[in-house]
């Protein structure tokens, strides 16, 4: 099958196409999205580095003087919050907003977490298996990182209920040609996600409390845009990879029981086995890059203006770089996969996102006797982020 992101047999399995891809045309030009492909790892890892391409093209020209069409008036809102969190922005401004937030993610704060994220998971968990199981993607996967980066930025439990469908609504922006319907929906969760913040952040500057947004207000040099772009950000990335890194990875061990068996039997496993996981089933399959300066790769211009698509998703599974990459390994040493990127993009919220999903993982299998399928699984119409509509198991504890 050829690279068709609107496919849902695509979606469902592109592993082959990928593989034509890096054999045949590891650079190559698609014409719908009017983007080019990258496939292998090394390409990917080297673009990601390569500070001749950014996030954004706007910190060095205009949408015109870099031959783009400007985004039509009504995204406006959307992009003043997107473009207000340090993910769309290159430096300074993305060093700048990087240095404030990262100090709530150390290496030394996030661990302090895990017994919080590990009472969270057990709580769910423990809900779950009780009442013989359900969605576990609804019921375990969404709520855990979602009431965990919630707590920390001190949104009130009363509202969490708001933040998945807003931070869905947002994402489907980011999906491949979005039609008009998906893009009005985007913007207007933006619209109400920032209202929401900003009236928040009202609040704590008159009362602080012990928690990010608080510490937030009090950052001079934090324009309100800013404050409210990075909270909306943090709450997107928080969750969003960590729900499908979960719903994929149970999926994919259901699909290769004897590794499950491996795990259920040596929990010592836990770590390489999430790393595996997100390299074997990745849930952001492309992540993109402007061109800000001629590049080639592999003997291929790509001049400046261009749009590169990066393929995580092939880029993980490129025998180049991993063993026999089809097969899933839980006890995979030697796993330099790129699901969290590289270079000053980095997830900065990876260490926190590990802790969860181990937590998670280790919950499910400590509580549960069995966990079976009660009916395979359906993919989301989403290529770009890529997960299950849902996963019905049945469990018993």
């Amino acid at each position: 099958m050829l690279f068709d992101p609107w496919n849902p047999d695509f979606v469902a399995s592109p592993y082959g196409a990928y593989d034509v891809l890096r054999r045949e045309a590891p650079v190559s030009y698609y014409e719908p999205t009017g983007q080019w492909l990258i496939a292998r790892h090394a390409d990917v890892n080297a673009l990601l580095r390569d500070r001749r391409l950014g996030r954004s093209y706007l910190h060095v020209a205009t949408h015109e003087e870099f031959g783009r069409t400007p985004e039509p008036e009504f995204q406006e809102p959307f992009w003043r919050v997107i473009r207000a969190g340090m993910l769309d922005v290159e430096p300074p401004v993305h060093t700048r907003l990087r240095r404030l937030v990262s100090k709530a993610f150390t290496p030394r704060m996030v661990e302090s977490l895990r017994p919080q994220v590990r009472a969270i998971a057990r709580g769910l968990v423990d809900a779950y298996v009780d009442k013989g199981g359900g969605d576990l993607i609804a019921e375990v996967a969404e709520p855990l990182p979602v009431t965990v980066i919630a707590e920390m930025l001190g949104i009130p439990e009363s509202d969490r209920h708001l933040l998945r469908p807003w931070s869905s609504d947002i994402c489907g922006m980011y999906e491949l040609n979005p039609t008009p319907e998906v893009q009005h929906t985007a913007v207007r969760a933006a619209s109400e996600f920032s209202a929401y913040l900003s009236d928040l952040a009202a609040a704590r500057r008159r009362a602080p409390g012990d928690d990010l947004i608080s510490a937030l207000t009090q950052v001079e040099e934090l324009t309100e845009d800013e404050l409210v772009g990075t909270c909306v950000l943090l709450l997107n990335a928080g969750h969003e990879a960590t729900v499908n890194v979960t719903g994929n990875g149970w999926w994919a061990l259901f699909r290769n029981p004897a590794e499950l068996e491996r795990l259920r039997h040596d929990r010592s496993l836990l770590p390489t086995a999430v790393e595996e996981l997100m390299r074997w089933d990745t849930p952001l399959q492309m992540f993109e890059r402007w061109v800000l300066e001629d590049i080639e790769v592999h003997g291929v211009r790509i001049p400046r203006g261009s749009e590169v698509a990066l393929l995580f998703g092939s880029a993980n599974r490129d025998p180049a770089v991993f063993a026999d990459p089809d097969r899933l390994d839980v006890g995979r040493a030697d796993n330099p996969h790129i699901s969290f990127g590289a270079g000053i993009h980095f997830c900065l919220g990876a260490p926190l996102a590990r802790i969860e999903l181990i937590e998670s993982f280790g919950a499910l299998l400590d509580r549960s006797v069995t966990l079976e399928l009660t009916e395979e699984p359906a993919w989301k119409p989403g290529y770009v982020i890529r997960g299950l509509r849902a996963l019905e198991l049945t469990a018993t504890g």
